[in-house]
């Protein structure tokens, strides 16, 4: 994988994670609060699931 492939998957992850606050801010503000309620152990739990998901994807790719 080269620099610019790096680059290119940043550039695809900050869209993405930029079209649910710029299409509905209100609802992304909303599960943000809700986020913040999380115990540790519970966003440690997302997080390692999204982890994980993001390794099985680029694994079958």
């Amino acid at each position: 994988m080269s620099g610019g492939d790096w680059l290119a998957a940043l550039g695809l992850l900050l869209v993405i994670e930029g079209i649910l606050p710029f299409a509905a801010p209100a609802m992304w503000r909303e599960a943000f609060r809700r986020a913040t309620e999380l115990t540790d152990g519970q966003l440690r739990f997302f997080g390692a699931a999204s982890m994980l998901g993001g390794l099985f994807m680029l694994m079958w790719l």
